[in-house]
C-alpha cells in the first residue's frame, strides 16, 4: 500500500472538524495492470463514499515519465452503464471505440465516451508522448438512460479568466460558462481551475449539488482550511459558495459535482448494473463476445434488456488482444450509493 493514504492524516482531521459536513477522502494506488503496472490515485469510489452527484470513479496519475511507468496501455475492456470522461494535463491518449469513434486526447479537450447499454474501447498514450499526467473520472447513468445506444462527445471549453485564475468548465455549468455536452444525467459539472501564488477563487455553488475538489498540485485552502495533495475534498449539498486559495506555489484542481443520483448502483470492474445479476449477465456477455468463456448468441441476437448483439460492439481484428474479466466474487454484489 503506497503511504499516500496515510499522509497528512492531521490536515484531514483539522479539515473535518473546521468546515461542516466536508469529509477529505485520501487516495489509493493502485496499478492498472500489464508487465510495468501504470500507477493510478483512485479517490472514489471507497468505502466512505461511493457517489458525488453521479461521479462514481476518480483515477488521478502523473505526470509519468513514459519510459519508467509504461504510460497508458489498456487494451479493448467493455463497460456498461456510465460515461467516461478523459481530461489531460500533458500528454496525448489515443482513443478507440466499438461504436465506431476514434479521438486524441488532449490537455485541455474533454473526451466524453457513453457506455449506455455496452460498448468497449481501448486507450493507450501516442509514441509522441513522453510525460503523461491527467484524470480518468466516470459517472453513472441513470435508470432513464443507462440502456441508452453508445455515444461520445469532444469539446475545448473556453478559459474563464480572472485575477490569478484560470477556469475551464468541460461539463454543466460554472462560473457563467457553460459546456455544450450533454451528460445524459440528472445535472452534473466538471471543471479544471488553476490558480497562481497567492490567488483566491471564489465560486458560487448550487446549494442543491455536492461537490468534489480535488488537489492535483500545489498548496491549497479550501475555505481557510489547507488541503493535502491528491486528496479529493467533498462538500455536501446546502453550499451556495466555495473559496480557494493558493499559497506559495501554483494550485490545480479539478472540480465535480452535480444533483444526488438518487438510485443505488451495483459497480464491478468495468460495469455499472443494478443487481449482482445484471453484471453477472454482463461478464457472460463480454466472455462470450471475446471467445474466452464461449456461449450461444441470445435469441434473435438480442439480449433480454433490448440490447442488440453483440452487446460491446465490432472491434477491427489488427487492435490488440481485448481484455478477459477477472473471476466475479464469491459474494453477492450489493448496491451502494
Amino acid at each position: 500500500m503506497s503511504n499516500v493514504e496515510t499522509q497528512s492524516e492531521e490536515v484531514v482531521c483539522a479539515f473535518e472538524q473546521n468546515v461542516g459536513g466536508a469529509e477529505v477522502l485520501p487516495p489509493r494506488a493502485v496499478p492498472l495492470g500489464g508487465i510495468r503496472a501504470m500507477e493510478v490515485r483512485r479517490t472514489l469510489p471507497q468505502k466512505r463514499r461511493s457517489l458525488i452527484g453521479a461521479w462514481c470513479f476518480v483515477d488521478h496519475y502523473g505526470p509519468d515519465l513514459i519510459p519508467a511507468s509504461g504510460g497508458m496501455n489498456v487494451p479493448r475492456h467493455p463497460h456498461t452503464g456510465l460515461a467516461t470522461v478523459s481530461w489531460l494535463f500533458s500528454g496525448k491518449i489515443d482513443h478507440r471505440d466499438s461504436a465506431g469513434f476514434t479521438a486524441v486526447v488532449r490537455p485541455g479537450e474533454v473526451n466524453l465516451m457513453v457506455a449506455g447499454r455496452g460498448i468497449s474501447h481501448q486507450e493507450f498514450s501516442t509514441p509522441d508522448t513522453s510525460i503523461l499526467h491527467g484524470a480518468q473520472l466516470w459517472f453513472a447513468l441513470p435508470e432513464a438512460t443507462r440502456h441508452m445506444p453508445p455515444t461520445f462527445a469532444h469539446y475545448v471549453p473556453e478559459p474563464v479568466l480572472g485575477e490569478g485564475t484560470e477556469l475551464r468548465v468541460f461539463l454543466g455549468s460554472l462560473a457563467g460558462s457553460t459546456s455544450p455536452v450533454d451528460s445524459y444525467t440528472p445535472p452534473l459539472m466538471g471543471a479544471e481551475a488553476v490558480l497562481r501564488s497567492g490567488a483566491r477563487l471564489e465560486l458560487s455553488l448550487d446549494p442543491s449539488f455536492e461537490y468534489g475538489i480535488l488537489l492535483d498540485t500545489g498548496d491549497l485552502q479550501v475555505d481557510g482550511e489547507q488541503v493535502p495533495v491528491d486528496h479529493l475534498v467533498y462538500l455536501p449539498p446546502g453550499r451556495s459558495t466555495v473559496v480557494l486559495e493558493a499559497g506559495t506555489s501554483p494550485v490545480r484542481v479539478l472540480l465535480i459535482g452535480g444533483e444526488p443520483l438518487g438510485e443505488r448502483i451495483v459497480m464491478w470492474w468495468n460495469f455499472i448494473g443494478r443487481s449482482h445479476e445484471e453484471v453477472v449477465a454482463y461478464r457472460a456477455a463480454w466472455q462470450a463476445e471475446i471467445g474466452a468463456e464461449p456461449a450461444a448468441p441470445p435469441a434473435g441476437d438480442v439480449y433480454p434488456d433490448g440490447a442488440p448483439y453483440p452487446r460491446f460492439g465490432p472491434f477491427p481484428d489488427n487492435m490488440p488482444a481485448p481484455l478477459p474479466a477477472p473471476g466475479l466474487p464469491n459474494v453477492q454484489l450489493r448496491p451502494r450509493g
